[in-house]
């Protein structure tokens, strides 16, 4: 098994460089929204003042603003990181963190922003002529305010928490999802190739007495056949072109079992040649339809392979002149299981797979999957 870090898991780790951008970036968007709310909350201030006929006093409006919400700007990691730390153990401990964290914030807070308000402005521009008159004057509006903004931040920044652990959590269940499909998808094609191969030697055993060069010649074929699939590794899709050459050499091993009674015709399309398919989507069905419609037909069959684009699908058949479709009760084998279940992993809906009683007699099977060029 591959136990190398996949693209996503890797990407959780971004080197300093990147923290540190990432980190400018946070901060340089968070002052430009205080001071945003600052300066229109200054605005909104001097142009009551104006309406109501006294003088804006625009510098301390804006120094009273800027004090405010600067103060709040540098307060805010250390809510968040307390809101995280009380994430996980309930209601109770959550309250009993953050009642008393929000009282002591607000206080400082407020009694900073109205030292500084102070120290800026001056007392000759106040209508008291001490710090501790002004502080008992401001203190109970402000600290009220302040503590109301203490719980608007706590949940701005928990909600935005939760966003990024959902977004997170998605991430990771997709990458979760994406694993799992490939590690059935590889299941899948190693119950194929058992199948096929316990198949072959079936036949090379029934051939080992009665045709002993044919069976060395089949074992031959066999031996290509199994390199080329073994060379793909575990490549869930292959070019058509891969795939139709994984084709000959397995036709080239049944046609030591059939002799002069098979006939195969290629008809592929040009443009369909580097068409991206699942890794031996055709074998199955030329298995299925060697297998049931012309091993035990008396004379020769045909088989017919083709390919054709069909605007945005591309269209795989594989014909047989042979005995027609087993019943309908029967149930359906390991093969054609197979490629339902291969093709519904791969596209869904998007994909389909039909076995049809061709008008002439003999059976076509049928796949239809999204066209898309490969990419090595």
């Amino acid at each position: 098994m591959n136990r190398a870090p996949a693209a996503g898991i890797a990407s959780e780790n971004p080197v300093p460089g990147h923290i540190t951008s990432r980190r400018s970036k946070t901060w340089g968007l968070a002052f430009g929204f205080w001071t945003l709310l600052a300066l229109s909350y200054a605005l909104s201030s001097g142009l009551s003042s104006i309406s109501e006929g006294h003088d804006p006093a625009w510098l301390r409006g804006l120094t009273w603003n800027l004090a405010d919400f600067y103060l709040w700007m540098l307060l805010a990691p250390g809510i968040g990181w307390l809101g995280r730390r009380s994430t996980v153990h309930g209601w109770p401990r959550f309250l009993a963190l953050h009642v008393p964290a929000s009282v002591g914030v607000a206080l400082v807070q407020t009694l900073l922003q109205l030292l500084i308000f102070w120290f800026v402005c001056g007392p000759g521009r106040m209508p008291v002529h001490s710090f501790g008159s002004y502080v008992g004057m401001e203190f109970a509006y402000k600290f009220q305010q302040g503590l109301v903004i203490y719980w608007v931040i706590l949940v701005v920044l928990r909600g935005m928490e939760s966003r990024r652990h959902l977004r997170g959590e998605r991430l990771r269940n997709a990458q979760l999802e994406t694993q799992l499909a490939q590690s059935q998808l590889q299941a899948l094609r190693m119950q194929l190739q058992p199948h096929f191969l316990f198949n072959t030697l079936n036949a090379i055993s029934a051939l080992a007495l009665a045709d002993p060069l044919q069976a060395r010649l089949m074992i031959a074929r066999l031996s290509d056949f199994l390199r080329l699939t073994l060379e793909e590794g575990h490549a869930p899709q292959v070019p058509l072109s891969r795939e139709l050459e994984f084709l000959a050499c397995y036709l080239g091993i049944q046609q030591v079992r059939f002799q002069d009674r098979l006939s195969t015709w290629l008809d592929v399309a040009d443009d369909t040649v580097h068409a991206a398919v699942p890794n031996l989507i055709l074998q199955p069905l030329v298995e299925n339809a060697l297998r049931h419609g012309l091993q035990n037909k008396p004379g020769s069959g045909i088989l017919r392979i083709s390919s054709r684009r069909d605007g945005d699908c591309l269209q795989l058949r594989v014909d047989d002149d042979g005995l027609g479709l087993p019943p309908h009760d029967m149930p359906e084998g390991i093969g054609l299981g197979n490629t339902r279940a291969r093709l519904h992993m791969l596209f869904g809906a998007s994909a389909q797979f039909d076995l049809t009683r061709l008008p002439a007699g003999g059976t076509r099977a049928e796949v239809r999957l999204p066209f898309t060029e490969y990419v090595a």
